[in-house]
């Protein structure tokens, strides 16, 4: 597998000035990146279990990778970056700009805002937990200069997975979710819009974040450890982006 390690300062001017996607997809040259969300470092949310997002990002993001090959698209590798949590968004975008992506995929684990947590004793320690909300989820971002590309792969995306069996997370549009309220664009696969997010907003082709299952729900973390949970993901992902490719 094809890994990168993001380094340097960002160059966003740079970035903004090249087209980012081909007329035609030829799966074998299709430059995909599939994004590990969060860093060791800045770890993302912690489950339900205490178990850092970054873990699930990282074995999930691999296991797309590996399945994107397999199907063809050899150019597809794997980005990590480091360090702390703004500084390492800007290392990806570069990542990816420089690196001419026609691609951008960035994969996380969901949890839910601090107001909706309660506690729980797991393994002898103080734990937090919601039950209250589950499932997948996409965003896309309208600053992205490929929004419309953007948001026909996240609903193949949303798609693949609902026949699947799997449902997406629909507190997003509440008002409980505050600062983390979001519009929905796609009510039956679940597609919603954050304009702001850095790896969404700032990448020159067209880039999708799935936030692949909620790992502060109980049930659903454990889900989210099962190999045949991840095997679902993942086959769905590569199916989407299949069809996605066949039909530029």
């Amino acid at each position: 597998m094809d890994v990168a390690w993001a380094a340097g300062a960002p160059k966003l001017a740079k970035a903004r000035s090249r087209a980012a996607a081909p007329e035609a997809c030829e799966p074998r040259k299709f430059r995909i990146v599939v994004d590990v969300g969060h860093t060791p470092d800045s770890y993302g949310a912690l489950s339900a279990r205490n178990d850092p997002e970054f873990g699930f990002n990282f074995r999930l993001a691999s296991l797309v990778t590996s399945k994107l090959r397999h199907e063809g698209f050899a150019a597809t590798r794997l980005l990590v970056t480091d360090g702390k949590a703004r500084p390492s968004l800007f290392k990806r975008v570069s990542a990816a700009n420089d690196g001419r992506a026609d691609l951008f995929l960035s994969i996380h684990h969901d949890s839910v805002p601090d107001t909706l947590l309660e506690t729980w004793e797991f393994d002898g320690a103080k734990s937090y937990f919601s039950d209250r909300f589950s499932g997948h989820s996409l965003f896309v971002s309208r600053q992205n200069s490929h929004f419309a590309t953007s948001l026909m792969l996240a609903r193949m995306i949303g798609r693949q997975l609902k026949e699947q069996g799997l449902h997406y997370a629909s507190q997003y549009t509440l008002p409980v979710m505050g600062r983390y309220r979001r519009q929905l664009l796609d009510k039956d696969v679940g597609v919603y819009r954050y304009d702001g997010l850095v790896v969404l907003s700032r990448t020159s082709s067209a880039a999708v974040l799935l936030e692949a299952g909620s790992i502060i729900n109980r049930d659903e973390e454990m889900a989210m450890n099962s190999p045949d949970r991840h095997e679902t993901i993942a086959a769905a992902v590569a199916s989407a982006i299949g069809q996605f490719c066949a039909k530029r």
